[in-house]
This record gives C-alpha cells, sequence and structure tokens, in this order.
C-alpha cells in the first residue's frame, strides 16, 4: 500500500474519500462542531450575564465581549463545519441530500448561521444607552435557539434515525443518481 491513496470510485463515477481523508475530514467536522456548541454556550451565559445584571458596566463588557468571539469563533467554525460536513456528504455512501438525518442536520445548522448573522446585533445593544428588557430577552432567545439546533444537530449525527429523501427524478422520469 503506498502513501498517497487513489481515491475510490463508486459505480456512477462518483469519488468517495479515502479512509484515511474521511477520518482527517470527520475529525475536522466534530471537533469543529463541538467548539462551535461551546462558542454558542459563551454567548448564552454573556447575555443571559448582561440581562441579569444590574451593573450597567458590566452589561456593555457582555455585550461588547460578544463580537469578537463571534468572529474568531463561531464565524469560522461554523464554516469549517458547514464545507466539512458538506464535503463528508459528498464523499461518502451518505449523500448531502440522501438521509433524512443529513439534510436536518445542514438545515440546523445553514439556520444558526442565518439566526446569528440576521437577527444577533450585540454591538448595538452595548452601546445603547437604555436597552429595554423585552430586547434583551429576545437577545437571549436567539442565541437559545441557535444552542438547541446546535444541540438537535449533534444528536442527530449520534443518532442517525433511518429515513430516506425520496430520490429526484431526471425528465424522462428515472430516478437521478445521488
Amino acid at each position: 500500500m503506498s502513501v498517497v491513496e487513489r481515491p475510490a470510485r463508486t459505480a456512477t463515477g462518483r469519488t468517495r474519500l479515502t479512509p484515511r481523508a474521511r477520518k482527517a475530514l470527520l475529525l475536522t467536522h466534530v471537533l469543529a462542531s463541538v467548539a462551535l456548541v461551546g462558542e454558542v454556550w459563551a454567548l448564552v451565559v454573556l447575555n443571559l450575564t448582561a440581562t441579569l445584571t444590574g451593573d450597567p458596566g458590566l452589561a456593555e463588557y457582555a455585550y461588547r465581549l460578544q463580537t469578537p468571539l463571534v468572529f474568531a469563533g463561531g464565524i469560522p467554525l461554523s464554516m469549517i463545519s458547514l464545507a466539512s460536513g458538506i464535503t463528508l456528504g459528498l464523499g461518502t455512501h451518505w449523500g448531502v441530500l440522501r438521509h433524512v438525518w443529513v439534510a436536518v442536520k445542514l438545515l440546523l445548522l445553514v439556520a444558526t448561521i442565518l439566526v446569528g448573522a440576521l437577527l444577533s446585533d450585540p454591538e448595538a445593544l452595548a452601546a445603547a444607552a437604555e436597552v429595554t428588557a423585552r430586547r434583551q430577552w429576545e437577545q437571549n432567545a436567539e442565541v437559545a435557539v441557535q444552542f438547541a439546533m446546535l444541540l438537535a444537530a449533534t444528536a442527530l449525527s449520534i443518532y442517525k434515525p433511518r429515513g430516506r429523501l425520496p430520490r429526484r427524478r431526471t425528465r424522462n422520469g428515472s430516478a437521478a443518481r445521488d
């Protein structure tokens, strides 16, 4: 066996990852995904701290600390998790849109990214002279939903519930190959 392995090809001509490449990519995916769960948990703690404290200075610092945490951790980790997950799906028998649990995991990660990108704005909360309790609790709910979606994705990857998505049909009516 040589040090450099050629990727295996399936009957459909698609390239499969070598066992060594698959394990390395799987390790990268798991580490990035678990680290992302930890990063979002830190956001939950910081948001709760800012909401529940009576000290406006501490609340401001808790909100301001979230921005570097998101840019140094959340964004890179979510992109690594997304890219490695899609690559694993394309390079293994699981597929990206073949099994329900893989598709749901993909949707949960994309939804987590969108909630963070479109709804969360800790800098605006830090800069505001007066932040309403409602807006603070909305921010808490946003990161709590992100955390719950990541935990659900983690559970799906452990339990891998059965179920396949229906195969696509081509124009001539035959099933498309994955």
